[in-house]
């Protein structure tokens, strides 16, 4: 294994910046955009690693996600030169893709209620699927902290207007908070990938139908 394999995992917690800030106007930073060839060969990286810690987990080797990706290790390491790196790149990539799928299913589902449960759906299967990271909601999960605090800022506010435009149109109570519900999805999920008897995304199916007036799944 390349020693840049081993990077330690806990060095996540101190590699958050999700940019590359460079120097603007005034010394403000201001972020590169990138060409559009560029976000699409990352996007590539980005869709291959998650499939392969989906398979294998975040410490699969580097020549594995090359692989998948259709390309040389040398291309992983000049996108994202550690472990911790590229593992943040697909947390956030993953967390990106869930946040914006809330406002697509508000507009395109036939009701508010009918989108939420099936944003909550996507959520689950980010958190039993996505590399075993139902344990980030965890907040004693020191390892985690900042990635958590962007999963949360990201995530937190998608699942409140769906909750607010479901209660606006009747079809579940107006006290639900959105934090306490994704907490509480998020602990029904913790460990579902390790045990085939456990069957987390119907459990969370039973919670979601307790959500609605009708109270069917």
């Amino acid at each position: 294994m390349c020693k840049r394999d081993r990077v330690p995992f806990s060095t996540i917690r101190d590699r958050v910046p999700f940019s590359n800030p460079t120097p603007g106007r005034n010394g403000v930073e201001e972020s590169r955009p990138k060409r559009a060839d560029a976000r699409r060969n990352e996007e590539n990286l980005l869709r291959a690693a998650a499939a392969v810690f989906v398979a294998s987990g975040v410490e699969a080797p580097i020549r594995d996600i090359a692989a998948e990706a259709g390309v040389g290790t040398a291309t992983i390491y000049r996108h994202f030169p550690t472990r911790a790196d590229l593992v943040i790149a697909v947390y956030r990539h993953q967390v990106e893709s869930c946040a914006q799928a809330g406002p697509a299913l508000l507009a395109a589902g036939p009701s508010p209620y009918a989108a939420l449960r099936e944003w909550i759906g996507l959520f689950v299967d980010f958190l039993v699927t996505k590399h075993g990271l139902a344990a980030v909601l965890q907040p004693d999960n020191t390892g985690f902290q900042a990635l958590h605090a962007y999963f949360l800022n990201r995530l937190v506010p998608v699942c409140a207007q769906l909750l607010q435009a479901a209660a606006a149109a009747g079809e579940i109570r107006g006290d639900l908070d959105a934090f306490e519900l994704m907490r509480g999805v998020g602990n029904l999920c913790i460990g579902a990938e390790a045990d085939p008897r456990y069957d987390a995304r119907r459990l969370v199916g039973l919670l979601v139908a307790g959500l609605s007036r009708e109270g069917r799944p």
